[in-house]
């Protein structure tokens, strides 16, 4: 497939995470929905080469295409690994001395590892932070060794990490925020000028307003004990995931630390084409570039086992007692969802992404479970039920959200039913 064939891959992808919302269910807001559609059709005109003549974004320095495996961001040179490969902390974990790996890592030693997932899914991220709390009401929350997010998952991670005392934070977030207060929208001259169809501008607001200075020190301090905070998010540039090692950028003491740590999670949750790329500024060899990163979810919906560590032998060596355990939150349905799809480009482009969406979820699902088998890990899995059937107004719906965050504040407090595998796998 030639580079016009990717591109409109992405379009479509981008736009159906944006607008899936009243393609699937009917969105009763006549504005948005006008304005959602022009720019769609807009950006389909652009890919067809109707636009070439437009101004467009600021000029790039991207990496040479032979240094990007060894670019770093200034400053805080373990800020990040590719998300394909063994992490920079692995060789620690796996050689060092007993009493080396102790005194650096405490909160890992004697006790069980604990992994927890938290997905993709926009506005449906909801659903985990009401299981989130529920978790914290039923009184059977643990302390998580390791926190990964992705996507909307970014956005609720730092607080899942830090522990229940930053609930209040994880509802707020997911409850009274509506379109208009996390997207502007842009003219049809901007959609063509720049590079995306809204701005995110609102968003990484919201995120500077609640990890502020005090949760960024928090972190830090949860990070020194040896706890990990990981967000996932996609190097366009290289077609590969990206983890964000959170705790190493928030102990690091750079300047600029918490501003990167804003555009990291806003980076994770940027859909592409309807939210703007976010451009990291990198180092080689003393010369610095740039890379495009966008929302972690094109890479995969959420990861744990997937960066090169034997898990069991790890526990093994920390002296860990009890059973180790996973835990995914799927903030989606799992059961596909009878629809009858008009004859137009935007919903036969919605449908076929969601249908993606939805399946590559699966697969992921299926790849944390064959991982968690081979290290002998407990798999816990979580993810909204096929009978709630609430609909959104518009993208950020706060009725819908908050339904759907009583939803799984419910089943949480009434200590949640775990799933053990993936939909299909016959119990073992």
């Amino acid at each position: 497939m030639g580079s016009s064939g990717i591109a409109i891959t992405t379009t479509i992808s981008g736009l159906n995470a944006l607008s899936h919302r009243w393609l699937d269910t009917g969105m009763r807001s006549r504005g948005w929905l006008t304005w959602w559609r022009c720019g769609a059709l807009l950006l389909v005109a652009l890919l067809l080469g109707f636009a070439q003549g437009c101004a467009g974004p600021p000029e790039r320095k991207p990496l040479p295409e032979d240094l990007y495996a060894r670019s770093q961001v200034p400053g805080i040179p373990n800020a990040r690994f590719w998300g394909d490969e063994a992490p920079p902390y692995a060789e620690d974990l796996m050689t060092l001395p007993p009493k080396e790996l102790r005194a650096r890592y405490p909160a890992l030693v004697d006790q069980p590892i604990i992994l927890l997932a938290i997905s993709g899914g926009g506005s449906d991220g909801a659903f985990g932070a009401g299981m989130i709390d529920g978790w914290t009401a039923s009184g059977t929350r643990p302390v998580f060794s390791f926190v990964t997010g992705i996507s909307t998952g970014s956005l609720m991670a730092p607080f899942a990490y830090l522990g229940p005392e930053y609930d209040y934070l994880v509802k707020k977030v997911y409850t009274t925020y509506t379109t208009k207060d996390l997207v502007k929208k842009r003219g049809l001259i901007g959609m063509i000028e720049i590079d995306a169809v809204a701005d995110s501008a609102p968003l990484r607001a919201v995120i500077a307003e609640h990890v502020d200075e005090e949760i960024m020190q928090a972190i830090a301090e949860e990070y020194r004990k040896g706890r990990f905070l990981l967000i996932g998010t996609t190097n366009l540039d290289a077609e590969r995931p990206v983890v964000w090692n959170i705790g190493e950028i928030a102990a690091s003491g750079a300047p600029g630390a918490l501003d990167l740590i804003h555009d990291v999670m806003l980076a994770s949750a940027s859909v592409p084409v309807g939210f703007p790329p976010q451009m990291f500024e990198v180092e080689v060899d003393g010369m610095r570039y740039d890379e495009m990163h966008v929302d972690g979810g094109v890479s995969r919906e959420f990861f744990l086992f997937s960066f090169g560590v034997d898990d069991k032998a790890l526990s093994k060596r920390l002296g860990a007692e009890g059973q180790a355990a996973v835990y995914i939150i799927r903030n989606a349905k799992l059961k596909p969802k009878w629809h009858a799809v008009e004859r137009n480009i935007l919903q036969i482009a919605g449908r076929t992404s969601s249908s993606f969406i939805r399946t590559q979820g699966i697969g992921d699902l299926y790849r944390e479970f064959v991982g968690a088998k081979a290290y002998g890990f407990d798999y816990n899995l979580a993810f909204i039920p096929a009978s709630f059937d609430a609909e959104s107004k518009e993208l950020f719906d706060p009725e819908y959200m908050n339904a759907l965050y009583q939803l799984g504040y419910d089943l949480a407090s009434k200590g949640y039913p775990w799933k053990k595998q993936p939909p299909g796998q016959k119990p073992q």
